[in-house]
């Protein structure tokens, strides 16, 4: 009785376990993937890894359209980026800022949510690209509200931006639930 219990269980289930198996799988490989990249820069010695520092030089090329004094330097006591605007000191890019983490989340939902191959592929490519523009966009406005109104620092680094970037994470799920995944073309039909 409680085998059958189980088994009916699983099979009403199915397509959600199904779903937190691939998500979690995913999550689990590109993480591990990721963190092997990671492995590569030595911390202790203050080394940046090479995508957090291209982050901070695109963020100087968006800064820079609006204001020349704009610059980047690698900091000297911890592993990280150091962003002037006008001259001044406004913000440092860490590891956590470049929104890789952001990026493996994405992509592992997309994936959970099946869709056939070429749709996933090119959705994911595409969320890619807007997540990392957006990213650096959001850098780059940060250093500048940061320069302007530093006494709300806490609330548009923690606050503000994070909802905007993860908002729009949130609109691509929906977009690719709703339009491109199997579970779209189910519901069409």
């Amino acid at each position: 009785m409680l085998k059958n219990l189980l088994k009916d269980i699983l099979k009403e289930y199915k397509p959600f376990l199904q779903f937190l198996a691939k998500f979690f799988i995913c999550y689990l490989v590109l993480t591990l993937v990721y963190q092997h990249y990671l492995g590569q820069f030595e911390q202790k010695n203050n080394q940046i890894d090479t995508f957090t520092i291209s982050v901070g030089k695109q963020t100087i090329g968006v800064l820079r359209l609006f204001e020349e004094n704009s610059y980047s330097i690698n900091h000297l006591t911890e592993p990280s980026v150091k962003i002037y605007y006008k001259n001044k000191y406004v913000s440092r890019i860490i590891e956590g800022c470049n929104a890789i983490s952001v990026m493996i989340l994405f992509i592992s939902f997309v994936v959970a949510f099946t869709g056939r191959f070429k749709s996933t592929v090119w959705f994911i490519l595409m969320g890619l690209i807007l997540i990392h523009v957006l990213n650096i966009t959001r850098i780059a406005l940060l250093s500048v509200a940061l320069f302007k109104l530093p006494q709300y620092e806490h609330f548009l680094h923690g606050v503000l931006f994070p909802l905007i970037i993860y908002g729009v994470v949130f609109l691509l799920w929906v977009i690719w639930v709703n339009k491109f995944s199997l579970y779209a073309k189910q519901v069409k039909k």
